[in-house]
């Protein structure tokens, strides 16, 4: 079984904070059934709201996986989850996901069609706000006057204090993810105290300045590398969000930052990590193992922390009659992959995957829906409705590596922790940011750590001139496909809404077809907009 440091406490806060966004306005701030002098009254109850302010990406209530959700008015497993509506926003729209089920506007994210009353997207718009408005309130109850005055000294005072710089990050982490996504965002910090009013809106550009100047400020205040327990963020992940940052700042701010993408993958690269042996282990029950390689994951716990949106959500909708091998009972015959993914790995002579070639292509479920020719109707998807279409993904499986038992003895929630930052990513941020003109790193060591990457896929290695902009994309989906990355690097080639590549069912055609560039970022939420007038909307919603 896993230590859960993280999830154990998550649950003694639950009843602590009842944040306002279950309101009709979204936009309010967090409302305590316990005052702030009994819920942080004792060390104890500090550990359980910093565990509430990480638990808030993995589980969406107060009681487990449906009842007492954080946020009312939406669907507590599809619509306020972190892990799962990120997935949603990031796989879905692109040639790496397509979904069977056609519940509500679900077919609209791979269609790039959606709107600005779209359920889903008022749920990822409120789950970050959500987050940051409780971290907004650990950090005003945290200041050095607040414990002093609470009678918390010695080392649990100093623990807190220490607290402080990770709930920054995670508060940095949650605006990141609104600057990607809808390029702007309802802005609020602990300055702005609690109350009913209206929040300000913050722009992208802006948006980016904060949220790199978080990071830096909080740098002496981080654990260094691999030094504190495991789930907690520390300075490489600090450093890994700063460097993906600044591969996008074009797209962010329209200003290059190449170099600092580089500089910044090379802190973590050079922080004592190592490329796990054994890819797939990485998305197995056991990956909080995998700490040589995770820079930092979200924990997701079977037992102590169930949610039907976190990764028991890869593992069910990615499986049907075949969900016990996915280590999980009963599939949701849900989510594939587009031939278009499929066509970026090896094939063999008989038009396969060729698995020896590239093992990552293993996840590619070939053992049943097999081949592009004589069963061509399948990999092209002529129905997406029908699950039986399409390649199926095995990537998260809720098996241990080391063959133990996982916690939920139902096998219906997982145990798989989502990685956020991998070292692969660094190495292939680092590798990208040469090949547009970083002076920071050389050709030759970007070429290297790509090639770490193949060798432990088994994939043959690049010679210098096979290293290009286009074979870097390639192998980022070979390597990082439905890990949420998807999405952000299509824009950053200017292929998601272009015709420069097209994939099955690309804008609701089956062929493919280019979009209007609206669909780069997300509409805000029109009820969000409609509560708080400070809010302005995206350019063509």
């Amino acid at each position: 079984m896993k230590n859960r440091t993280i999830i154990k406490v998550f649950f003694a806060c639950a009843v602590i904070i009842v944040a306002a966004s279950c309101k009709k306005n979204l936009d309010l701030f967090p409302q305590n059934e316990l005052t702030p002098e009994t819920a942080y009254s004792t060390a104890e109850g500090y550990k359980a709201v910093l565990a509430k302010t990480y638990g808030g990406l993995s589980t969406t209530g107060n009681k487990g996986p449906s009842d007492l959700p954080d946020i009312r008015g939406l669907d507590e497993g599809s619509q306020i989850a972190f892990i799962r509506m990120f997935y949603n926003c990031q796989e879905l729209p692109t040639d790496e996901a397509i979904v069977s089920w056609n519940d509500q506007t679900i077919h609209d994210f791979h269609d790039l069609k959606w709107t600005s009353s779209d359920p889903f997207i008022r749920g990822i718009y409120a789950r970050p706000i959500y987050n940051i408005t409780l971290i907004n309130e650990y950090l005003r109850e945290s200041t050095d006057d607040k414990v002093a005055g609470r009678g918390i000294t010695g080392t649990a005072a100093s623990e807190i204090k220490q607290s402080r710089g990770e709930v920054r990050f995670l508060r940095a982490f949650n605006y990141w993810v609104m600057m990607d996504l809808f390029g702007k965002s309802t802005f609020i910090t602990e300055a702005d105290g609690i109350g009913t009013f209206l929040p300000r809106e913050i722009k992208r550009d802006s948006l980016f300045i904060y949220i790199e100047g978080e990071l830096k400020a909080i740098d002496g205040d981080l654990a260094t590398p691999k030094s504190t327990v495991y789930g907690h963020v520390d300075k490489a992940a600090a450093w890994s969000l700063l460097a993906r940052m600044y591969l996008n700042a074009a797209v962010y701010t329209g200003k290059p930052r190449y170099n600092d993408a580089a500089t910044y993958a090379k802190k973590v690269i050079d922080a004592g990590y190592s490329l796990q042996t054994g890819y797939f282990k990485l998305f197995m029950a056991d990956n909080d193992k995998c700490t040589n390689d995770i820079i930092w994951a979200i924990n997701c716990d079977g037992l102590r922390g169930q949610a039907y949106g976190n990764t028991t959500f890869f593992v069910h909708s990615a499986s049907g009659d075949d969900a016990a091998d996915y280590g999980v009972t009963g599939g949701w015959y849900g989510y594939r992959a587009t031939k278009a993914l499929g066509d970026k790995f090896p094939k063999d002579g008989s038009g396969n995957i060729d698995t020896v070639a590239d093992f990552r292509g293993n996840a590619f479920y070939t053992s049943k829906f097999k081949g592009t020719s004589a069963q061509g109707d399948i990999l092209t998807l002529a129905d997406v409705s029908d699950f039986n279409k399409g390649f199926h993904i095995k990537k998260y499986v809720n098996k241990r590596s080391d063959k133990g038992s996982t916690s939920d003895p139902t096998k219906t929630y997982a145990d798989i922790d989502f990685p956020i930052f991998r070292l692969s990513e660094m190495y292939l941020v680092y590798a990208e940011a040469v090949l547009r003109g970083a002076t920071t790193g050389d050709a030759g060591t970007a070429l290297n750590y790509v090639n770490l990457i193949r060798t432990r896929a088994g994939a043959a290695p690049f010679g210098s001139p096979n290293l290009t902009l286009q074979s870097l994309l390639d192998e980022r989906a070979r390597e990082l496909y439905w890990e949420g990355h998807r999405r952000t690097d299509l824009i950053r080639y200017g292929m998601l809404t272009t015709s420069a590549y097209l994939w099955p069912w690309k804008g609701g055609i089956a062929s493919g077809t280019a979009v209007d560039n609206k669909y780069n970022i997300f509409p805000v939420p029109v009820a969000n907009i409609t509560s708080n007038p400070n809010l302005t909307q995206n350019i063509g919603y």
